[in-house]
């Protein structure tokens, strides 16, 4: 009864069918694989998503059994196919040409084996490399970087400003395509998903300014148009990518956003259609691919993140602003207002760019969480 209870709450009407539909998967399938099978019956039909999957070039379009990776030290990435946050990479995965192991996650929580190796930390994607747990696309970026130089996201001397840069795609103008995609959507949206990514992006009063997305759409479309004007202007003189022969680390940064306008907008396409250079450069990324993946179950990931150690080494730069300490308790989680869990834990290492906290539960055992500095607050 208080299964049957739980699952009509997830899942709302028509949860009685779906239960029959559960009982049935359950007769072939271990139960691991049931509760998996069941959070994907659940986040199915939860969202209004418009994503168009010719836009996702993952290798494993159907199920596939679960392969473990052959040791710590390869990469899995926690995410969900329509996030446009996700995409970005997954692209940055295909530009260095890298092999990765996918773990599906739900696009709504609960997200029990993500939030299990993270410490509460819900936000999509996440990258696990053995014991080690990176969040925020930029944190994974730099990792990605430092691990595999070569090709390099940053093809020109000037990294400072393509980092510079790359704070405004990933805030400001996400942040505009996110107004745009739920403004226009707006009564369209499930209950539960508004709540959940208005709250997310929007903040406390996003009921009131999902409603002012959705009257003020044509000024933040005007306001989106402007700077990819600016993108195709500069792509006009034939050149491949942003900055020349070669893709970036910045292609995947804009190119997320633009992802996000054509599949998530119904006038996306139409809207796009005006930058005739800017979609020869999207079909330019999107040949890129993802590199090569296989699919992982998340209870896997978690049980290498058990038995594996972190790489991380203890050491706390110069200077540091907050007088952080190696073994400094704190607590971690995005500079808004979005109601999210915040991650505890202990200092491991800490320096301009990242912070990493060492946490110890019986589900992961030890494990180290690396976030941004920059977008995230950091409570001694």
């Amino acid at each position: 009864m208080l299964f049957a209870f739980k699952f009509k709450y997830y899942v709302g009407k028509g949860y009685k069918s779906r239960l029959v539909q559960l009982a049935r998967i359950g007769l072939q399938m271990p139960f691991l694989r049931v509760i998996s099978r069941f959070i994907d019956l659940i986040t199915r039909d939860i969202s209004s998503s418009k994503v168009s999957y010719n836009q996702i070039n993952f290798t494993h379009k159907k199920r596939m059994r679960s392969t473990m990776p052959a040791n710590a030290s390869q990469i899995i990435l926690h995410n969900y196919p329509q996030s446009p946050v996700a995409e970005k990479i997954r692209v940055a995965l295909g530009i260095k040409e890298l092999t990765w192991y996918n773990v599906e996650i739900p696009r709504l929580p609960p997200k029990p084996f993500l939030t299990a190796l993270t410490g509460g930390y819900r936000r999509t994607p996440v990258m696990q490399i053995g014991a080690d747990i990176y969040c925020d696309s930029h944190c994974i970026i730099r990792e990605l970087e430092k691990r595999y130089p070569s090709p390099t996201f940053m093809p020109l001397a000037d990294t400072g400003l393509m980092w510079c840069l790359s704070r405004w795609t990933d805030g400001e103008l996400f942040s505009l395509g996110v107004k745009i995609v739920l403004g226009a959507a707006g009564d369209n949206l499930p209950e539960d998903f508004a709540k959940d990514r208005g709250l997310l992006y929007l903040g406390e009063d996003w009921a009131e300014r999902l409603k002012q997305a959705n009257a003020q759409l044509p000024h933040l479309v005007s306001q989106l148009r402007a700077p990819l004007s600016w993108l195709n202007d500069s792509l006009s003189d034939g050149r491949t990518f942003l900055l020349g022969a070669e893709p970036a680390a910045i292609d995947a940064q804009f190119y997320h956003v633009v992802w996000f306008i054509r599949g998530r907008w119904d006038k996306g396409p139409s809207f796009l259609s005006e930058f005739t250079h800017l979609e020869r450069w999207e079909k330019s990324i999107s040949a890129i691919g993802h590199g090569s993946c296989t699919a992982l179950a998340p209870e896997d990931a978690l049980a290498l993140a058990l038995n594996s150690e972190t790489t991380t080494v203890r050491q706390v730069a110069n200077n540091d602003p907050q007088g952080l300490k190696v073994g400094t308790t704190v607590s971690i989680g995005p500079d808004v207002e979005s109601g999210e869990q915040r991650v505890e834990g202990t200092v491991r290492s800490a320096d301009v760019n990242t912070i990493s906290i060492e946490r110890t539960t019986n589900e992961s055992g030890t494990v180290c969480v690396h976030f941004p500095r920059t977008g995230y607050r950091v409570e001694v």
